[in-house]
């Protein structure tokens, strides 16, 4: 019965509160007491610790991931006439941010292996957009799942046609390359404070990260209604895009457990890939690269069987994501790479994502490696 109660859980958010539940508690009533909710103290201490764990000189924080995204276009004058490159098999944030200030999100394929940006989908999409007459401008590096995505290649074609990199590390914040942690990476990273993303808060949040002190400026600008050197001289276009106080202090002491956890997270994955690389495609990721394994998702062929089955033995699952944005309705409009979106359209059919958290007991993901074996 616990083993049936215990995979149950897809994030188990109850078990990681439990751990530093005393903790919140007082940071929570640090912040009633003081009564700054707004851009309070615990905020530029967060941005701090958030710059000392991933080596970016500044972290600015804001409102949510999608926002994060956002600001970042903005500070480099992103709009009309601007094709910013996005993969197809991602969450629709990646795309609406260019889309909302009137750019053109262009939809690139990825790799059925990494889930991530393909360097050549890339390159033939940046061709496409010229002869439509669209400038390459930027180039929206979505890590999926938790994995890094091959920054190195895609920089280097990026760099020969002068495009911004931007990362969008709402699932791999706590991942690395080479020993350097996602937010020091390419012109600008961000992240999201999701509840269910690794580092996660309990409401919306999220952050800029950028080692560029005039860009930094001009994002802390933005994200306060565009002000200048006061507050009521608004320099720019701006967003109201800050981070609650609240959320900062539960975000500290989140933070202080963060390496744990994502130590955890890789022990269930290992554990994952070691019993199921068998009977299904199971994630693999280069000597290198560390993920965050926001998710640990699988390919199968009949993956609404297996869906099935576990749901009947109560176990979880979910499919992320079900719909390529080339195909949903709001972004059917927009244009994709002239080679196709083969390995999205497959991936969408194909992916189902299993229980993954650092809590997850021994017990209970043996209890659910056994049903899918049982399944394929």
């Amino acid at each position: 019965m616990n083993e049936y109660k215990e995979a149950t859980n897809f994030i188990d958010l109850e078990a990681q509160q439990k751990q530093i539940r005393s903790e919140l508690n007082k940071a929570i009533k640090k912040v009633l007491d003081h009564g700054q909710y707004i851009m309070g103290p615990e905020v530029k201490a967060l941005e701090e610790n958030l710059e000392q764990f991933t080596g970016a000189k500044y972290a600015l924080t804001c409102a949510n991931g999608t926002d994060a995204l956002t600001i970042a276009l903005m500070s480099w004058g992103i709009g009309s006439g601007h094709a910013v490159f996005v993969p197809s098999f991602t969450y629709v944030a990646s795309a609406e941010s260019p889309a909302q200030l009137g750019a053109t999100p262009f939809f690139v394929d990825v790799i059925k292996d990494t889930f991530n940006i393909d360097p050549d989908s890339l390159k033939q999409a940046i061709i496409d957009c010229k002869v439509m007459g669209l400038k390459p401008s930027v180039v929206i590096v979505v890590d999926l799942f938790g994995q890094p995505a091959n920054l190195e290649a895609i920089t280097q074609i990026a760099m020969t046609e002068n495009i911004k990199v931007l990362v969008d590390g709402a699932q791999s914040f706590g991942a690395s390359i080479d020993g350097d942690r996602v937010g020091s990476m390419g012109h600008v990273t961000t992240t999201s404070f999701f509840p269910a993303k690794p580092l996660g808060c309990y409401g919306d949040g999220g952050a800029i990260f950028t080692s560029n002190e005039e860009n930094a400026s001009i994002i802390n600008s933005i994200r306060l209604h565009g002000k200048g050197i006061q507050k009521y001289d608004n320099v720019r276009i701006g967003m109201n895009s800050r981070l609650d106080t609240m959320q900062a202090a539960i975000l500290i002491e989140k933070l202080k457990i963060f390496e744990k956890e994502l130590v955890s997270r890789n022990k269930v994955a290992i554990r994952y890939k070691d019993a199921l690389s068998e009977y299904v495609k199971v994630p693999e990721i280069p000597s290198n690269i560390t993920s965050a394994w926001a998710q640990y998702t699988i390919t199968l062929k009949d993956r609404d069987r297996l869906q099935k089955a576990l749901k009947l033995k109560g176990i979880p699952s979910v499919v992320y994501y079900p719909i390529p944005l080339s195909k949903q309705k709001g972004y059917s409009e927009y244009p994709s790479v002239s080679s196709g979106l083969i390995n999205s359209e497959q991936l969408s059919l194909n992916v189902l994502s299993l229980p993954m958290h650092p809590y997850l007991s021994k017990s209970s993901q043996d209890f659910i490696i056994s049903e899918i074996i049982s399944n394929v």
